[in-house]
């Protein structure tokens, strides 16, 4: 597939306009009514909202990180291809091969280091994470993650990195998602989380390695992303 269809399909990027639909009108009047933060463990907070005020740097940040690393699927140590799409920047990437799970480098698509983070990209972290209680977060690592319709991320610790001092930031945009907040054991029960457009989670402290995933994304369309939800997620990942 041509590298400029390919990039549409995962992120359609297009300046926000009024006219695309209805709901939109209710993502703007959403910061207004919703609570700037909520506490939903003693290490994990959700800020509403967080990341609206420059969706639109954010998203053109993401189209120029795209250009030069493509989203891809990647596969997982067991052979069956991963339903979310992924490209990665900063000092370290994420990637799945047959021999596990890991961070690198060199982007193995490419050949290439990965993109350089965006200034705007680490700010936005450390701002989230500091108004969390994670005040000296400095992510190396940012992982972007494309999900259509249908695709999902199984329970699972974000163990890889090395580090479990440093927090997990995480934000979203486009189509909304229901995040699964589980507990340190995977039989734990878990709750579910609407996370909606420019909503920023944190998580960090006693609550880093719990198991956390999302469900099926429900098919949309979104103004800002298309059909199509993107998240963002920033890490420290050991040396």
């Amino acid at each position: 597939m041509p590298e400029s269809a390919h990039h549409r399909k995962h992120f359609p990027h297009r300046a926000f306009t009024m006219k695309d639909n209805r709901s939109v009108q209710m993502d703007f009047l959403l910061p207004d009514i919703r609570p700037n933060s909520v506490q939903l463990d003693a290490g994990a907070v959700l800020l509403p909202g967080f990341a609206l005020h420059d969706a639109e740097a954010y998203m053109l940040a993401v189209h120029r990180i795209t250009q030069q690393a493509p989203f891809r699927k990647m596969y997982t140590p067991g052979g069956g291809q991963m339903s979310v799409a992924m490209t990665c920047c900063g000092t370290f990437g994420w990637v799945s091969t047959s021999q596990g799970y890991s961070y690198t480098r060199v982007n193995p698509f490419t050949g290439q280091p990965w993109p350089n983070m965006p200034t705007i990209f680490q700010t936005l972290a450390h701002k989230a994470a500091q108004k969390a209680g994670f005040a000296q977060f400095q992510p190396n690592a940012c992982l972007i993650n494309s999900y259509s319709p249908g695709a999902r991320m199984g329970l699972h610790q974000d163990r890889d990195e090395g580090c479990t001092e440093q927090p997990v930031v995480s934000l979203s945009f486009g189509l909304e998602a229901v995040f699964l907040w589980g507990g340190l054991k995977r039989s734990d029960p878990t709750r579910q989380i609407l996370l909606r457009d420019g909503d920023v989670l944190v998580w960090g402290g006693p609550d880093r390695l719990r198991f956390h995933g999302i469900k099926p994304i429900r098919a949309g369309t979104h103004a800002r992303t298309g059909e199509t939800r993107l998240n963002i997620t920033f890490r420290f990942v050991a040396t």
